[in-house]
């Protein structure tokens, strides 16, 4: 294995919410290195911000906040109009919680990635992403996952805390390197060979085919894989299987 490769390998999860179960976090905890966790805004809820840290630290996967708009009966996934000032402090929130529940259970929050809409609006707002890095900062200068090559990284540089650099596994590229809209035919990748492939290409030659089929540069750090994806552990599994025959290193990002 070339020990100068290396990928985090992350999902999002704790996204069921009361009676309402959704991903199987138990599964994907066997497979990923890292993950973030809902913080009750678009799912989860205390109990289960608590059931998934507990999971996380059994499986030695690193526990981050998954922080998103207060907007449960959307998941999340709908542009609400903020200030910047309401977005740190409903960020600043949501980090806050899950950083007593980790704490509690013995571990720490090592990283903050936004959730849906807000992760996709802010990496094109740097005024937006700015406020997301300052709830970063404020919480114990936290690194900030975002978006490779979006508003995120200079947002996370200003702020003075770490950038740890995304891509996805399971989801379509358009040419300017952001993410195909969900409402886009095609934006969700589910089969597991698929997105395992568009794994080895980002990792090992630092590119991604667009649905259009231009190749485009990636530079990232980590790697996502949504939990809510139909079939998400197979896809995880799969994912990993093709980095490790790749000779990439599967582990958490460096703590900056």
């Amino acid at each position: 294995m070339n020990a100068a490769l290396r990928i985090d390998l992350n999902c999002d999860a704790g996204e069921s919410f009361g009676a309402w179960t959704l991903g199987d976090d138990d599964a994907m905890f066997e497979i990923v290195t890292s993950a973030s966790i809902a913080c009750g805004y678009h799912a989860g809820d205390p109990s289960t911000m608590e059931s998934t840290v507990r999971c996380a630290v059994r499986h030695g996967v690193a526990v981050g906040a998954h922080p998103s708009y207060p907007d449960l009966q959307g998941f999340g996934r709908r542009t609400m109009r903020v200030t910047p000032a309401e977005a740190e402090a409903f960020v600043l929130y949501q980090i806050g919680a899950l950083q007593a529940i980790a704490e509690a259970n013995g571990t720490r929050v090592t990283h903050v990635k936004p959730h849906g809409a807000l992760y996709n609006d802010a990496a094109r707002d740097r005024s937006l992403a700015d406020a997301i890095a300052a709830a970063a900062r404020r919480s114990g200068d936290l690194p900030l996952v975002g978006l490779a090559g979006s508003a995120f990284a200079e947002a996370a540089r200003s702020a003075g805390v770490p950038f740890v650099a995304e891509g996805f596994c399971d989801r379509a590229y358009g040419d300017d390197g952001h993410l195909v809209s969900r409402s886009v035919a095609g934006s969700l990748i589910t089969d597991p060979q698929t997105a395992a492939r568009q794994a080895v290409d980002i990792a090992v030659r630092g590119r991604v085919r667009s649905s259009s089929g231009t190749e485009v540069a990636i530079a990232a750090q980590t790697l996502c894989i949504h939990g809510d994806t139909p079939g998400a552990p197979d896809i995880a599994r799969a994912v990993r299987a093709a980095l490790e025959a790749a000779g990439v290193r599967v582990a958490p990002p460096v703590s900056g």
